[in-house]
């Protein structure tokens, strides 16, 4: 017998769909790449494929058969751990499906109950999804506000039994950095805080070889934890949480997300291996400062936040205006991207732009001619 979907779950996408809301896949994208995380062109150009190409052969599985911890082991994942650890300055690293995992993982098992995690509110959803799973207390903070975060701690820190910090460094919707070396130095007045930084859209792009934000030494072996994901600039899939030695047992023993999932196949632990190969050259990373550098230059009026980042805004108001302005640039052949409330405040939807190594300056010259035809009042 045939059950449609429940009432109450057919009005909510009805509404949704009314308000102009409904999220839907698409296949047909306009040829011009300013929307993709792949900001140094590892996917989109094929040299991550090419050079997996002269990658040694090797006998491997096409599937990984099952968990880490029962048959989806191997020699080759826990070297790739140790040059993960290695490159990003830490004692340890364990790979994880997906940064979503990984944050899962993180926030749902580390927070226990009378702890408090503090919390930007620009934060990804995964990170959200994992403080709600934990039995911590929250709090959000006002974006990049480090004296709001000083006060959270002051008011927690005879009560909790440990203060966990999160942060994006590169923050996906605004593109603006936080302030790591301060909330360091924050942290680093109490012995119970603890600081967790995301570097998801950091990896590739800054520091030394693509090292990050945190890749000063200084910078890195003061954060608790931090998280990198190979599917943005890296071109690949999947992410590893860059920690010591004690909290990778640990959550080798209580992160479910991580004990009862079929681990990622030999392939996707090559191309992870070989994105490293490829980001420690640094040529890519400096073409895409050189077309940040060049797209700043021409688009110094349109932005309210300005930065190095990939990530631009363009504030619109209303989830209207922001598809009209992607509708525009698609019939030019400019492929970017209307993000509309809910993924973001009310208020604030906008047009999100990602450069990368590989647009050309007529490209960028095109999108900013067209922004500034279409400009949003």
């Amino acid at each position: 017998m045939r059950k449609d979907l429940p009432f109450h779950l057919m009005s909510m996408l009805s509404e949704r769909e009314h308000k102009g809301l409904l999220r839907e896949l698409k296949t047909d994208f306009p040829p011009i790449d300013f929307c993709s995380n792949d900001y140094l062109g590892f996917s989109v150009t094929g040299k991550l494929k090419n050079a997996l190409v002269q990658y040694p052969d090797q006998d491997i599985k096409s599937g990984s058969t099952g968990s880490r911890l029962i048959s989806g082991n191997s020699l080759f994942a826990e070297k790739l751990e140790a040059k993960i650890a290695a490159y990003h300055q830490s004692e340890a690293a364990l790979i994880f499906n997906s940064g979503y995992d990984a944050n899962l993982a993180l926030f749902s098992s580390v927070p226990q109950k009378n702890d408090v995690v503090l919390y930007d509110e620009l934060i990804h959803a995964s990170i959200h999804d994992g403080i709600r799973l934990s039995y911590a207390n929250r709090y959000k903070f006002k974006h990049n506000d480090v004296q709001e975060v000083k006060e959270l701690i002051l008011r927690n820190k005879d009560t909790a039994y440990n203060i966990f910090i999160a942060v994006e460094s590169v923050y996906s919707m605004d593109g603006d950095l936080a302030p790591i070396k301060e909330l360091i130095e924050l942290s680093n007045l109490f012995k119970n805080v603890y600081l967790i930084v995301d570097e998801a859209h950091a990896i590739g792009v800054f520091g030394e070889q693509g090292r990050g934000l945190c890749a000063e030494p200084v910078i890195a072996n003061q954060c608790f934890a931090r998280l990198y994901t190979y599917g943005k600039a890296m071109g690949c899939h999947g992410a590893a949480i860059v920690c010591n030695q004690d909290l990778k047992k640990y959550l080798i023993n209580f992160a479910r997300s991580f004990i009862y999932t079929t681990a990622l196949p030999a392939h996707s632990l090559r191309t992870i291996d070989v994105a490293y190969n490829l980001i420690s050259s640094n040529k890519d990373q400096v073409k895409l400062q050189e077309n940040i550098n060049y797209f700043n230059s021409i688009s110094a009026d349109l932005f309210v936040i300005k930065n190095q980042s990939a990530i631009r805004c363009l504030i619109t108001g209303s989830n209207k205006k922001a598809e009209q302005l992607e509708t525009k640039l698609a019939t030019e052949g400019i492929y970017t991207k209307a993000i509309k409330s809910p993924t973001v405040k009310e208020g604030t939807e906008r047009l999100r732009i990602c450069i990368h190594s590989f647009n050309t300056k007529e490209e960028m010259d095109k999108l900013v001619s067209v922004l500034k035809k279409n400009r949003v009042e």
